[in-house]
């Protein structure tokens, strides 16, 4: 805690104590103490940065001309920020699917702990975090930050009546951001291709008044349900943006600072580019959609800039997990397992750049991702980070980067990365991370090396294999960056000490 926040916490304390001193009723005093409290962390508060957390759905590593100069899609919002900020070059989510990242990027918490052993919530699912859970709204939230997610939120509502099977769009959610620390919410429950097919604001539905979304194949891939007479498949990205700027806009005036956490639906499928961004490359839609996704960023980035309070902002931007666009050559035909891959042979768009795999997989292509920073002030601009940080990480970064207050229950499994932003080189080295695949196999990376703890892709990418099936596979990352060569009998000391971490770090889960 720096020493202007240790001043401040005891002048609260003194003040709090010489209060209880006076006659005055023990209801009176609390209420009088709370109020002194709160006026502290509001004052306190005020000097703080904004912060933005933008994450993209199945960005992957390739398709940003910053970490792969070969992509054939300009991407010129992320190349203002790898030139005004800091771009990692091996960042890695918790997953290689988006709602067991999206628990741990917002709970600090790798999602295997939980119920969620495997794959992916529906748009019906429970909800995933425990009102106890303690989440980066909840953390910032209590350190006097106004908490805003706008976007998919893919983590569970409390759909009224859907324990019955019939849902009532009327009735208030009994779970939803704000249950979890967010003081205001725009979201839509789970990917676009998921029904419900609905906006919800605070807890609420927007409108009541449904039609029947029908089912579409890939690329505009879509399953059937109720959609909302006020949600537009194609133009659903921008009504999310157009909302997140709106927070933006509000957030000047505002006596708090403002976190907020802009999840976006693309380039995810259905792959539906608005109409303004429909040929913008010769990629087709998939191309055409990553063209959008950029400017989308670049539309936020742009409000802040307007408003004058993008120097004072922290910026995150990065992706959930990896694309799930093969890369194929043009005569490759050993891919045909799902029409993901209809329509883009010819094109062999690398889209998780030099990785093996795609999304869903344990192979890097699967959870190493974009991850980009813009820290106030454009400190450290053009910097190139290439130590391994996981998006379970931004919780204990942000509380450390901030000097806030931590309580031990907050992110378990979040390690703080926030030396980075204070050193032009820093030597520091995370300890070891686990990332986990869409069926449920475990890789433990630690520096150069990466355990995978399984005989598959764990996910999409033949052969599959099982979790903790043999043989288990080491990497030097530093010299097979492909992970093509297993080198576990090369260097059998490695691979028990990660064998013997992995089953430390996991326990019982």
């Amino acid at each position: 805690m720096s020493d202007d926040r240790r001043l401040l916490s005891s002048f609260v304390l003194t003040l709090m104590e010489f209060v209880m001193r006076f006659p005055l009723s023990t209801f009176a005093a609390l209420i009088f103490a709370f109020g002194v409290c709160l006026f502290a962390v509001q004052a306190n508060a005020a000097d703080q940065p904004h912060v933005v957390l933008i994450m993209a759905d199945d960005l992957g590593y390739g398709d940003v001309q910053p970490l792969n100069p070969a992509s054939r899609v300009a991407t010129p919002t992320f190349n203002r920020l790898a030139r005004e900020g800091l771009t990692f070059v091996d960042a890695h989510t918790p997953s290689a699917v988006c709602t067991p990242t999206r628990y741990g990027l917002l709970t600090g918490q790798y999602c295997w702990r939980t119920r969620l052993k495997r794959g992916v919530q529906n748009g019906y699912g429970a909800p995933l975090i425990d009102t106890d859970r303690s989440t980066i709204g909840t953390v910032l939230g209590r350190a006097g930050y106004r908490t805003a997610v706008v976007g998919k939120w893919h983590l569970g509502l409390g759909l009224a009546g859907s324990e019955k099977g019939g849902i009532d769009f009327s009735q208030p959610l009994s779970h939803h951001p704000g249950s979890v620390g967010f003081d205001q919410s725009f979201i839509i429950p789970a990917s676009l291709d998921f029904p419900p097919y609905f906006y919800f604001q605070d807890g609420m539905a927007t409108t009541q008044e449904m039609v029947d979304q029908a089912g579409v194949k890939f690329p505009a891939y879509t399953r059937r349900g109720p959609r909302a007479a006020d949600f537009n498949m194609r133009g659903c990205l921008s009504r999310l943006t157009d909302e997140a700027i709106t927070v933006v806009q509000s957030m000047k005036d505002a006596e708090q600072p403002t976190f907020l956490y802009f999840p976006l639906t693309a380039p995810h499928k259905p792959v539906l580019p608005s109409l303004l961004f429909e040929g913008s490359t010769e990629l087709g839609p998939y191309g055409d959609f990553l063209r959008q996704v950029d400017a989308a960023i670049g539309r936020v980035i742009q409000a802040l800039e307007s408003e004058e309070i993008l120097e004072k902002t922290l910026l995150i931007v990065t992706s959930d997990n990896g694309s799930f666009m093969y890369q194929i050559d043009e005569d490759a035909t050993d891919h045909t397992e799902d029409d993901t891959v209809q329509g883009y042979r010819a094109e062999n768009h690398t889209s998780n750049g030099r990785w093996r795999g795609t999304k869903a997989d344990i192979w890097e292509g699967g959870h190493r991702v974009p991850f980009f920073v813009r820290l106030p002030a454009k400190k450290l601009a053009g910097k190139r980070v290439n130590r391994v940080v996981g998006l379970v990480d931004v919780m204990a970064t942000l509380t450390d980067y901030l000097d806030l207050e931590q309580v031990s229950s907050d992110g378990p499994d979040s390690v703080s990365f926030a030396s980075v932003f204070e050193k032009e080189v820093d030597g520091s080295v995370r300890p070891p991370l686990i990332c986990h695949s869409a069926g449920g196999m475990f890789a433990v990376r630690d520096g150069q090396w990466k355990l995978v703890a399984g005989n598959g892709s764990g996910g999409r990418q033949a052969p599959k294999g099982k979790p903790f099936g043999e043989p288990w596979s080491l990497f030097n990352l530093s010299r097979d960056p492909g992970e093509l060569k297993d080198v576990a009998t090369e260097h059998p000391d490695v691979f028990e000490r990660l064998k013997k971490t992995l089953y430390e770090i996991k326990g019982d889960d």
